[in-house]
């Protein structure tokens, strides 16, 4: 089944992380119409070559075109608007980098394959078992329907109020008609009647003020575990998801939440009105509608503005279009996008909330800290959405500009570029047509590192790791002035959730425990709460070499997005492994058994490949190749070197090594699906090709060079294979002959 089609059957839970996938940049109704075409294209090697991603994007263009032509079929015209519209958007803003959109989907396509394991783990899992999470999830849903139901029930006891009392007001003003005409006795039950009326009136009404002062104080405390412990915890689950965490999810549900209670709150407003008009018809001394109606009233206004102050929310963190697995991080002069919601989701609100972004808006002024204009429109209006009805706004098209300071523009402050954080609030006005309603609002996305240069973005991404790792604070400008250690527990995590975020595997327990030798030393034993200081992550070099921790990590990273990522989410890669472990690892392994690991000593991303042999008196020999990187792979792939590394002596046939790829998984069936595959034969009579170009095809190899006496000590036998390979080129009498004289040349 279908990628799009499996998404579509999945839980409303899901569907809104998917949501949360598209915007206006690629609209989900481009994934809709053309699904099928979409998961077609290898959109990673498309994201990696500028020609074929020009390809793509005209492809795209053309299946829009024929996408519009069926609506004009259909006479579907407004589908013909909205794809017109599109087709330019998509025109504006790839037409000249055509690599961003592949990248767009190719991380889109990535994230729905994450949500459909997530639901898949989920379900197999979740049968007969349910988390935590959804149990206090279930408890706030019951004192939201409880509160709910209670203003129902308020409802009801005023009717009935307002039924007896003009019961009561009827009978007083015919009473004075009738008393002529009732006996003394009628009289006197008639008054026992009327006074009896009269304090089941008395006891309704405290019953309505009770019962309203209950319900309030219901209120309260939903509200604050809806602001002090549900939305703090979504935002965490943010900053969780922007450094490569599980996806944040249950915004919708946070909204429903405060949406009810919201309108929960305006009903018992309106019911309080209703209590005054009755207070107006019918008064008495210490009536308790006269006593309380103007702490109740205040009360109420409070509870809804605290409501709504907390309300408007960053839902989609600030992010630059072409890094999108790198929020936060911002480049002067590139636009960035930020999206905004209004938790509560009344039509009375909607258009009426206009939000402006402000720059660091109460930074004191700091010798060396630079300052950034905004440039872009930035001011929205908030509207509801068509694809959720949640009333949002998004900016799409901001972008930063460093002011310009006379005299020395060196920066003389006590950060660096990239740990200097920086602030983007939102800040708008509620005042809609109701007395005593006006609020200000105000939202903060977290701390950002602006860079004005693209080489600044990997220690610009490690800044943005550690302060979400080890900090909830939204405005903490000054965290790297002297910035926490992290405990190795923290960073293993985020560690490997830069790995799982752009590929399809994490990192396992083996390759962590290398990682941690590295940042802790054997001694430290990879305990949990080995503390990793900010320096040695980022600034000061790993074991000595002439580059930090991190950037060694980023430079793995890109070389596996650019050239191992299908091997790495196969597990062919160990990549994070010591000699020493490695060693270990083949000791007791056939000859030729081998493994792939990262190089410690180039920061730009490095791969080798290590395997066993044994000498002449059964000791094992590990050898390993110089360290390919993304120069070697780009002009021929992993695979591929695999398939034809030789080793070769003078006056040697040149060998292949490489047998097992670790534990004992023979060499082809590894990577044999990596395989270039072979061009067609030509036919016997075809020999017009080879005539017209006048070249005879070549294939790059990648070979060893070692000394004889080395080779000799550790030769391997020949496999049968590698012996009917031999034949081709050698006689059986002349290799016969060259073995009888090296024999005899040891003797």
């Amino acid at each position: 089944m279908a990628q799009w089609c499996q998404l579509q059957m999945l839980d409303c839970k899901y569907l809104e992380q998917v949501d949360q996938l598209y915007d206006d940049s690629f609209p989900m109704d481009i994934r809709q119409y053309l699904s099928r075409w979409i998961e077609s294209i290898d959109w990673d090697t498309v994201a990696m070559q500028d020609s074929l991603a020009t390809i793509r994007f005209h492809d795209l263009l053309a299946q829009l075109d024929d996408q519009h032509s069926r609506f004009a079929l259909e006479n579907n015209f407004l589908q013909q608007h909205n794809f017109r519209k599109i087709k330019r958007n998509l025109q504006d803003r790839f037409q000249e980098e055509p690599h961003a959109m592949a990248m767009i989907i190719s991380r889109n396509l990535k994230e729905e394959q994450k949500i459909l394991a997530c639901a898949k783990e989920a379900e197999q899992e979740g049968e007969g078992t349910v988390s935590a999470m959804v149990v206090e999830k279930q408890k706030l849903d019951n004192k939201v329907k409880d509160l709910k139901d209670k203003v129902q029930f308020l409802d009801q006891m005023l009717k009935n109020l307002e039924d007896l009392q003009d019961e009561y007001d009827f009978k007083m003003k015919n009473r004075e008609n009738e008393a002529n005409s009732l006996s003394p006795k009628e009289l006197q039950q008639e008054k026992f009647q009327m006074a009896r009326m009269c304090m089941d009136l008395k006891q309704k009404r405290q019953d309505v003020v009770t019962f309203l002062t209950e319900l309030l104080n219901l209120t309260h405390s939903l509200i604050q575990e809806l602001v002090s412990e549900e939305l703090p915890e979504w935002k965490q689950r943010q900053q969780i998801a922007c450094i490569g965490g599980p996806p944040n999810a249950c915004v919708d549900q946070l909204q429903n939440w405060f949406t009810a209670v919201a309108e929960a709150l305006q009903q018992v407003r309106q019911q309080l009105k209703k209590m005054l008009e009755l207070e107006q018809k019918f008064t008495y001394e210490n009536d308790p509608i006269s006593q309380k109606k103007a702490h109740l009233e205040n009360r109420a206004l409070e509870l809804l503005k605290n409501l709504l102050s907390n309300s408007l929310v960053v839902e989609r963190q600030p992010c630059m279009p072409t890094h999108p697995q790198r929020p936060l991080v911002l480049k002067t002069g590139v636009q960035f996008t930020v999206k905004l919601r209004f938790l509560v989701k009344l039509h009375e609100f909607n258009y009426q909330l206009k939000v402006k972004a402000v720059f660091d808006k109460d930074v004191t002024e700091k010798k060396g800290f630079r300052k950034f204009n905004i440039l872009g429109t930035n001011t929205k209006v908030m509207n509801m959405e068509e694809s959720n009805g949640s009333l949002a706004a998004e900016f799409r098209h901001l972008q930063l500009k460093e002011q310009k300071l006379a005299g020395n523009r060196t920066n003389e402050g006590p950060l660096i570029v990239t740990e200097e954080l920086h602030s983007l609030s939102f800040e708008s006005e509620l005042h809609p047509n109701q007395s005593g309603l006006y609020i200000k609002l105000e939202a903060t996305a977290l701390p950002l590192v602006v860079i004005s240069n693209v080489c600044q973005l990997p220690s610009g991404w490690a800044s943005i790791l550690w302060y979400n790792m080890l900090t909830t604070e939204p405005k903490n400008l000054k965290f790297f002035l002297s910035p926490p250690a992290a405990k190795w527990s923290q960073l293993s995590e985020v560690l490997s959730w830069q790995f799982s975020s752009v590929t399809k595997r994490g990192l396992n327990q083996e390759q962590l425990n290398m990682l941690a030798d590295k940042l802790l030393g054997a001694k430290a034993q990879r305990n949990p709460d080995g503390l990793i200081p900010w320096t040695k992550f980022c600034k000061l070099s790993a074991n000595e070499k002439a580059f930090p921790f991190w950037l060694w990590i980023e430079g793995i990273l890109d070389l596996i997005k650019r050239h191992l990522l299908s091997l790495w989410n196969d597990g062919c890669i160990m990549g994070f492994i010591s000699k020493e472990r490695e060693k270990g690892l083949l000791s007791n392994k056939c000859p030729g058994t081998f493994l792939l690991r990262f190089s410690e000593s180039s920061k730009e991303g490095a791969i080798t490949f290590t395997w066993i042999e044994h000498d002449v008196h059964d000791k094992p020999v590990y050898h390993s190749v110089e360290p390919y990187t993304k120069k070697e792979l780009t002009a021929v792939s992993l695979p591929d070197i695999i398939r034809t590394y030789k080793v070769m002596a003078v006056e040697n046939i040149p060998e292949n090594p490489l047998r097992f790829l670790y534990p004992d998984i023979p060499k082809d069936k590894a990577f044999g699906k990596y395989y270039p595959k072979p061009s067609e034969t030509q036919e016997p009579m075809d020999v017009e090709s080879t005539e017209k170009s006048g070249y005879m095809k070549t294939e790059l190899i990648s070979v060893s060079e070692v000394h004889p006496s080395r080779l000799q000590d550790n030769m391997m036998p020949m496999s049968p294979d590698d012996y009917k390979a031999l034949e081709r080129y050698v006689s059986p009498r002349d290799i016969d002959a060259v073995m009888s004289s090296e024999f005899q040349d040891e003797s």
